[in-house]
């Protein structure tokens, strides 16, 4: 039976919000993966390109080359230092302090990285703060608040999009001394950082019909694998397991996952495994031991990290640090700014400072990461000095003194 054409409009018009919501995503997604990372000569890369890294052994976080090799010396370098909100000044104040007894030669810059406003009503960092990140390559951050307001961007989704830091890593191992349900964590989380649930492309189809696009490209795919299966050679890690929901999501997870089977080709001193996303949370409640080192996307990677640093202890003790393709690396406490007991000299540093270790190795300075560190694990085991959430009554100023103390009593 034919339709006279004035039928077939009137069938489409109820359509027509969606279709033109589609055009639109079709021009979003073309504007997004042409957007391929800039490499350090200076020219735009292709899409399928390959990028090869230089990791650090210790640190197992990623110095790409700026001009060359990027090298770091024990000379004095400067660090962009983001303080945030809530506990995040004092915090920061911490870390200060130790790296100072430490006699670590970083020097810091602090800005701040509130959101503002710029050409077109874009949301942006203050141009003073991406000027030292560019300049610096290597910064710390505390925590950062997001207003719950219509518009307001994530600070740190504007951070990642901003530096393109593409890859989270988080180690999640068990600290003696600090009792939890498990005691012989020892894993590693990847999180593709840029595109996934995150990537921001979001509208409404029609009245009550919200669209969010879940974006999977095969650059970001094939980097991401290419980090994890780097970072497990040089951490002498057995085993790199993908996780994904690919019997459902069959296309981006399906992406995904064939990315990071074509990468374990050139890896075969690396076991590779591959599991459902549900499997690995029943399974690694049951026996985290039984994991090495995980990579998946984005919003996968937000929720396991998470239920990985649960198993150690919490996001207070656990570090993390993300990795951009420009050399540029920003390591952060993940917690809260908890603002209950801002201002109050109670909050724990550790996770901050654990990461600002990370950041350290990151940068060639592996004598001073193992001298902080080791002394951060022995006043834990101690049990002296502990903040509330530590298990002790101390306060984050007697912490930090005590950290100090075993550094200059290791000299």
């Amino acid at each position: 039976m034919k339709m006279a054409g004035s039928a077939w409009r009137s069938l489409l018009t109820p359509l027509q919000p969606i279709l033109n919501a589609s055009a639109r995503l079709r021009h979003l997604t073309h504007r997004f993966v042409s957007a391929a990372p800039l490499c350090e000569s200076r020219h735009w890369l292709p899409i399928h390109c390959s990028i090869k890294f230089k990791v650090s052994r210790l640190a197992g976080t990623v110095n790409l080359p700026i001009n060359g090799v990027r090298s770091f010396s024990t000379q004095m370098q400067t660090v962009t230092l983001i303080p945030g909100d809530g506990i995040g000044p004092e915090i920061s104040s911490a870390v200060m302090k130790i790296f100072e007894a430490a006699k670590a030669p970083v020097q810091w810059e602090e800005r701040n990285v509130t959101a503002i406003k710029g050409p077109g009503g874009k949301w942006m960092i203050p141009p003073e703060a991406k000027e030292s990140m560019d300049k610096n390559k290597m910064g710390l951050k505390g925590p950062l608040k997001t207003p719950i307001a219509a518009g307001h961007p994530s600070m740190n989704l504007l951070l990642r999009k901003t530096f393109d830091l593409y890859a989270n890593v988080r180690p999640c191992v068990s600290i003696e001394g600090y009792k939890t349900p498990y005691t012989d964590v020892d894993l590693v989380t990847i999180r593709e950082n840029t595109e996934g649930e995150y990537s921001g492309i979001e509208h409404v189809i029609v009245d009550g019909v919200v669209q969010s696009i879940k974006l999977i490209t095969e650059n970001a795919s094939r980097r991401i694998a290419e980090f994890a299966f780097e970072y497990a050679r040089n951490n002498q890690r057995s085993t790199v397991t993908a996780v994904h929901k690919a019997n459902i999501m069959r296309m981006s997870d399906g992406l995904f996952l064939k990315k990071c089977r074509e990468v374990a080709e050139n890896y075969k001193d690396i076991k590779f495994t591959e599991m459902y996303l549900d499997t690995v949370c029943l399974n690694m409640v049951q026996e985290p031991t039984h994991f090495d080192v995980l990579v998946m996307p984005n919003l996968y990677g937000d929720i396991l990290s998470d239920l990985c640093a649960g198993l150690i202890g919490g996001l207070g003790v656990t570090p993390s640090g993300n990795i951009g393709a420009n050399g540029v690396a920003i390591f952060e406490s993940v917690h809260g700014t908890a603002p209950d007991i801002a201002g109050k000299d109670l909050a724990n540093p550790t996770a901050l400072l654990l990461s600002a270790v990370m950041m350290l190795r990151h940068m060639g300075l592996h004598d001073h990461g193992r001298k902080i560190e080791a002394a951060c694990f022995e006043t834990i085991k101690s049990g002296k000095a502990l903040t509330k959430d530590l298990g002790g009554n101390a306060k984050c100023s007697d912490f930090t003194n005590e950290i100090c103390s075993r550094i200059q009593n290791s000299d």
